[in-house]
């Protein structure tokens, strides 16, 4: 078998997310983008898929968000894409195709192998576009042996615990503007089934002509994480994501609050290029802190953290890492040290590691959500979800062959770029 194809199918579909100056997702406008999907093709007539994007729709929230706040020049408004213009296709085309083709799509580790050394000097090859090519590379192993990927990994779980993962904290009534906000929206994805709920918090820096550090505020990040505690009780799992760049002694503030109300995890609080910063952190802290999350190093910075003691709980996912191939390397170094494992993001990739794993990974993070917007819509490329979560908080793993992709052909087809 022999890989003869790499493209990237483009087609139009609505989003409703926007960004804002300082490049994090909300609520927008709504508007079209041009939505990519990864096809490999091999000469036996197999075929591999993975489309990166989920879509999330208005609910009847959304018109909260107001006129003025969904025009494009507003920050929450701004497109996160071009429809006309797809930035992964050259790449594609120009780099990763003429490794590819010849190769035989069973290969993974030499591709993923010559996509690592290609990355040193074609910077446009980001993790996340080498991690696109591994998971089609596994749907089509999949879809050719009529299994699903986690099944071909040995896996045993067939559904796993999520937890509700919010969108930043915003200025929008009725958004996540407030800690009671940030309670409001918890106690509704406690209803909706979720186990646990994590918080992202405000990450907006506002400079005046006399700031030094334009951070925000991490007591108003804990008067959130307070405010929800207060609401769901103690038997829902909490965690917290803040502002990525605190310095020490704000992170070690909101480490030792988050104690006080019981949280199970401080995520990246700092910047994770100072590896000292978290050794000093964690040596200080009874929860535990997590990371790395976007250190690059794929498989070798993991190492080091678990080595250096910089972490307590290990984090990767396949976006970070470039893949499920490399993933699942990180998956043995944490079961060799007896450190858990938590993995970043949504996706069917991240899903069917999960169901393989047999040290923890308890949860499966399910966002990022926010009130204005309905994450269990089934998106309009698609038939059915890759992700289905029951009442009970459990998401499903995908028993299709490959990684569950459920692909409205004739949706593409039809609105094809």
């Amino acid at each position: 078998m022999k890989i003869v194809d790499v493209e990237v199918v483009t087609f139009r579909a609505k989003s409703w997310l926007g960004s804002n100056k300082d490049g994090h997702q909300g609520p927008g406008r709504e508007h079209d983008i041009a939505h990519p999907m990864i096809r490999i093709i091999a000469d036996d007539g197999a075929e591999g898929y993975h489309i990166p994007y989920q879509q999330l729709i208005p609910n009847e929230k959304y018109e909260l968000l107001g006129a003025e706040a969904r025009k494009p020049e507003n920050s929450a408004g701004k497109p996160v894409s071009d429809p006309k213009h797809d930035p992964i296709q050259g790449v594609v085309d120009k780099v990763i195709k003429p490794l590819l083709i010849g190769e035989d799509p069973m290969a993974r580790e030499k591709i993923h192998n010559k996509l690592w050394v290609m990355q040193r000097s074609s910077k446009r090859l980001t993790d996340r576009l080498v991690c696109f090519i591994d998971l089609a590379l596994w749907d089509l192993a999949g879809r050719a042996f009529k299994q699903p990927v986690y099944k071909l990994l040995g896996g045993h779980r067939t559904k796993v615990k999520a937890y509700a993962s919010t969108m930043i904290g915003d200025t929008l009534e009725g958004g996540l503007n407030t800690p009671e906000a940030f309670a409001d929206y918890a106690e509704e994805c406690k209803q909706r089934g979720y186990q646990a709920f994590k918080l992202h918090t405000w990450a907006e820096r506002k400079w005046t002509e006399s700031t030094i550090n334009a951070s925000p505020d991490p007591k108003r990040d804990i008067a959130a994480c307070r405010a929800v505690r207060e609401r769901v009780g103690d038997g829902m799992d909490l965690m917290l994501d803040p502002y990525h760049y605190y310095n020490r002694e704000q992170a070690l503030y909101l480490g030792k609050e988050l104690e006080k109300l019981n949280f199970v995890w401080l995520e990246e609080p700092m910047d994770e290029y100072s590896l000292s910063s978290y050794i000093w952190l964690a040596e200080r802290l009874d929860i535990p802190v997590i990371g790395p999350e976007v250190h690059k190093g794929k498989l070798a910075s993991r190492a080091e953290w678990i080595v250096r003691k910089a972490s307590d709980i290990c984090r990767a996912g396949v976006m970070n890492v470039g893949g499920l191939t490399p993933l699942m390397k990180v998956v043995g170094l944490c079961e060799a040290f007896g450190v858990r494992l938590e993995l970043h993001s949504p996706g069917p990739g991240n899903l069917h590691a999960m169901a393989a794993m047999t040290i923890p990974g308890e949860y499966y993070e399910r966002g990022m959500l926010h009130p204005f917007l309905n994450y269990d819509h089934v998106p309009v490329w698609l038939n059915s979800s890759v992700e289905h979560m029951d009442e009970e908080g459990y998401v499903h793993v995908p028993d299709k062959p490959g990684l569950g992709w459920d692909i409205n052909f004739d949706y593409i087809r039809e609105h094809k770029l």
